[in-house]
């Protein structure tokens, strides 16, 4: 049997190449260009990445997605950072990503891609030809194809920097034929070698195949002289000749198994109905036959293309009422292994419209979040239009629509897929149910409609066994999915126990069914919640959520939108300002232009809080303004709105447009007038106003905590308001109080923001230090609001090496201050021992040894309010 001929000229060629050099091959089927570039790989010192094109390829993020993971894999030890895959997929962001990785490799693999002339995605196509503009200097790009693309080659031609190998320099020459016949011990005379090659063109291809057919003929030289014709009637010929030699067990594997990309055994055996056909592959391989080893080089194999093409050929010519089994046996076969997208593929050569649709209607959650959205959208323009209207399709579509930012859209099939559902067979009715019940979840969050979501949500404990196949997916991914959605909702309706519960369970979730996308985004609105009452928890998950997000290349995604914000809110809330603009940078990098209302409001938000801490009340009042512009997008208000619509009031008040912030004012909804919120803005406003008593009546509802609160910040902010009332109208007294309860309520966060919002230096400052518990964060407090718009606190550094109880974190509020020992612990009702024992666990946890250093380090780290003091 033929084996590889060297073609030294050729791999010298490729190895000499100029480094910077893009390298193109382009060639007919059958002209040996995989084996080159194959044979080429072996000899080469710096690792591969090998990516084949599929068929007739469309999809623009799973090509990226392979050509990244190939990367990936043969930079295996370097530190690189790569995108993985996710539902909304930005080509651009993940592209651009991409070519920055690369030049950051010690070791830049070669990229091979073959059989380029598969990719269909005029968007992957355009992305390439981006990548090849601007590759790094070391990266070799090598390129495969039967025919040219449009790809801006020409201007590498132009530069020098474009090596081309095309069919003429792939042919074989005389003295490769001779080798090749060589190699098979057929003896053939030299005239016939001759006409051999002179007949093929010394096309690989041919050549191969002749000499396959010639070593079962009785006259060899009789054999060659007597075919001749074009390039594929050569082939099919050889093909036909070769296939009656084999046994019938070999020529029923090779057709049989024809109908598929690539094949192991395990495939080989579904196909053709019997055991051991890991011997024959075995044996076709190490002959270089028909077979040659898949681009993972594992167990998996594919026939060369040309032979491929024949072999699918000759099996509808020969077995025509065969095909449709085949391909309703491959489906079967890859929807056993979890290899859905195939499953289809194969069920749509089959006509089996019934079963491609209960498999992709079934699976589409988890094709989303596997990020092959544009993949099931292919999936579904491959049916037939009369196929394409049945309800289960339909809600297909509207899934895609939802994923692409096509709400309208997606709300218009949702309304006919309803309408169409009694379609739906009873045995798949459930399930139909369950993705219809999470695609109108999903729809009605990103729409703001809030009571939709709830409306939607109530139906899911009815919904947690689905009797159909691939349930147990199904229903993992549907839960997730519908978890997240209603925790969010919940969260911006303040329902925050339910939120948590929500969150939590869907955090769980996630993590167990390996589901980063949605583990970043529970997360993400996890860290919301806990900074109604915790800055330091607000940060600990959110920053989790970031490192979960940067560990997928999701750095810059949209997902990681909602945790880098509160980043920058929480950073803002510590008097960590310059932190604070770095996330708020890196948050409007992750924003998109067509952002979700609530996430694009929440990124304005954390703009305009930052604008306040640098006292620029002016463009923080511009951000606030377009932020409650983005809330007309909604269906209904949410309850970040109402925080928005308090710090417009306030920085209003501070720029002197009093008339303008009583008219926002006006603006709150009923329901909201009942909040802190609308309480701490209407008592600003009656302290513009000169109204101190109705200044602590607009109040009195926060202070005694009847008032619903979106956190802390809120009532800090009232008890400082109230303290301002309660010194003008001569109640020194009360307002000490008042003070004393907000740097209670802010030391275990350290907030400082509420402090500064309030503008209440004077107040402070006047506060008895022998008569608080917070001696050092009122300290920090003066120093921080002494040194004017713009000052910031030291940055956090690492997380201690071992979290701090809550014990021993209110014994750290004392270290800062010239209490000794006995004197904390008369100030906290704790005997002296049990506060020194406290104190040798905080020096273990921070990493110190002495009182001075845990302060600093304590501070770098966020657990209690920096200092700005002149020295």
């Amino acid at each position: 049997m033929p084996s590889i001929i060297p073609r030294t000229a050729l791999l010298e060629r490729l190895s000499t190449a100029p480094s910077d050099a893009v390298i193109v091959i382009v060639a007919p089927p059958g002209s040996g260009k995989t084996v080159l570039l194959r044979s080429w790989t072996e000899t080469l010192p710096a690792p591969v990445a090998w990516v084949s094109v599929d068929r007739n390829e469309r999809d623009a993020q799973r090509f990226w997605l392979r050509v990244i993971d190939s990367v990936r894999a043969a930079a295996d030890g370097q530190d690189v950072d790569l995108p993985g895959a996710r539902p909304e997929f930005d080509l651009r962001a993940t592209a651009d990503r991409f070519f920055a990785q690369l030049e950051l490799l010690d070791k830049p693999p070669v990229l091979i891609i073959d059989d380029l002339h598969e990719l269909a995605s005029q968007h992957a196509q355009a992305e390439l030809e981006t990548l090849i503009a601007k590759r790094p200097a070391s990266i070799r790009i090598v390129l495969s194809t039967r025919h040219d693309l449009q790809l801006g080659l020409h201007r590498l031609r132009l530069a020098g920097e474009l090596v081309e190998i095309r069919a003429a320099d792939l042919r074989f020459s005389l003295d490769e034929t001779r080798q090749l016949i060589s190699a098979t011990g057929v003896r053939v005379s030299d005239e016939a070698t001759r006409q051999l090659h002179e007949r093929t063109e010394g096309w690989p291809a041919g050549i191969r195949l002749a000499v396959l057919s010639v070593a079962g003929q009785s006259d060899p030289d009789r054999f060659i002289a007597e075919f001749s014709g074009s390039e594929r009637t050569v082939a099919e010929y050889l093909l036909a000749e070769v296939l009656e030699r084999q046994s019938d067990e070999v020529r029923e594997l090779l057709l049989r198994t024809s109908i598929v990309d690539s094949l192991n055994a395990s495939l080989a055996d579904a196909l053709t109905g019997r055991p051991g056909s890991s011997v024959v592959l075995e044996q076709l391989k190490r002959d270089n036959a028909f077979v040659e080893a898949a681009e993972d080089n594992g167990e998996w194999l594919r026939y060369h293309h040309l032979l491929g093409d024949l072999l699918r050929l000759a099996l509808r010519q020969r077995h025509p009422q065969l095909v449709p089994e085949l391909h309703t046996r491959a489906s079967r076969w890859y929807e056993a292994h979890g290899l859905v997208v195939d499953a289809v593929r194969h069920a749509q050569s089959a006509e089996d419209w019934a079963g491609a649709t209960r498999l992709l209607a079934n699976h589409l959650l988890s094709l989303i979040l596997d990020g092959q959205t544009s993949t099931v959208s292919a999936l579904l323009d491959a049916f037939p239009p009369k196929e394409r209207a049945a309800p289960e399709l339909i809600l297909v579509r509207a899934g895609v629509e939802i994923v692409r930012g096509s709400l309208d859209d997606a709300a218009g099939y949702l309304a006919v897929a309803d309408r169409e559902a009694e379609k739906v067979p009873v045995e798949r009715r459930s399930a139909y149910d369950l993705e219809s019940l999470v695609a109108r979840l999903t729809l009605a969050r990103r729409r703001g409609d809030l009571a939709g979501v709830h409306s939607a949500g109530a139906a899911l404990p009815e919904l947690s066994d689905v009797p159909t196949s691939g349930a147990v997916e199904l229903n993992n991914d549907a839960r997730a999915v519908a978890l997240f959605e209603l925790g969010i909702a919940e969260l911006w309706t303040l329902n925050l126990a339910d939120a948590k519960r929500h969150l939590d369970d869907g955090l769980s979730l996630a993590r167990r069914i390996n589901r980063p996308f949605l583990e970043v985004g529970c997360l993400g609105y996890l860290a919301l919640i806990a900074g109604t009452k915790s800055l330091p928890r607000q940060r600990e998950l959110a920053t989790q959520a970031v490192a979960v997000a940067d560990a997928h290349g999701w750095g810059t995604d949209p997902i990681v939108t909602m945790p880098l914000a509160t980043l920058a809110i929480a950073s803002a809330g510590q008097g960590r300002f310059d932190e604070g603009r770095q996330w708020l940078d890196r948050t409007r990098a992750a924003l998109p232009p067509d952002a979700e209302p609530l996430a694009a409001m929440y990124a304005d938000l954390a703009d305009a809080v930052l604008l306040i801490c640098e006292r620029n009340f002016e463009a923080a009042a511009d951000w606030l303004q377009d932020a409650l512009a983005v809330e007309t997008r909604l269906v209904m208000r949410s309850v970040i709105g109402r925080q928005v619509r308090q710090l417009l009031v306030i920085a209003l008040i501070r720029l002197g447009r009093v008339d303008e912030a009583r008219r926002w004012i006006a603006q709150f909804a009923d329901d909201d007038r009942g909040s802190a919120e609308f309480g701490v803005a209407l008592a600003n406003l009656k302290l513009a106003e000169a109204d101190a008593r109705g200044a602590l009546d607009a109040l009195a509802g926060t202070l005694d905590g009847s008032a619903t609160a979106i956190g802390d910040g809120t009532r800090i902010q009232a008890e400082m308001l109230a303290a301002i009332a309660c010194d003008r109208l001569g109640d020194a007294r009360a307002a000490q109080e008042h003070i004393e309860r907000a740097l209670d309520l802010a030391e275990p966060s350290t907030w400082v923001f509420p402090f500064l919002i309030t503008d209440a230096l004077d107040l402070i400052e006047r506060q008895p230090r022998h008569a608080t518990a917070h001696a050092a964060l009122l300290a920090d407090l003066i120093d921080l609001l002494s040194n004017g718009p713009g000052a910031s606190l030291a940055p956090r550094a690492d997380q201690p090496l071992e979290k701090l109880t809550d014990s021993e974190l209110r014994v750290l509020r004392f270290l800062p201050s010239n209490l000794s020992a006995p004197e904390i612990a008369g100030e906290l009702f704790l005997s002296t021992s049990t506060v020194k024992t406290h104190m040798r666990h905080i020096y273990d946890k921070l990493g110190t040894h002495k009182r001075t250093d845990a302060v600093q380090r304590a501070r770098q780290l966020g657990l209690l309010a920096g200092t700005t003091r002149r020295t």
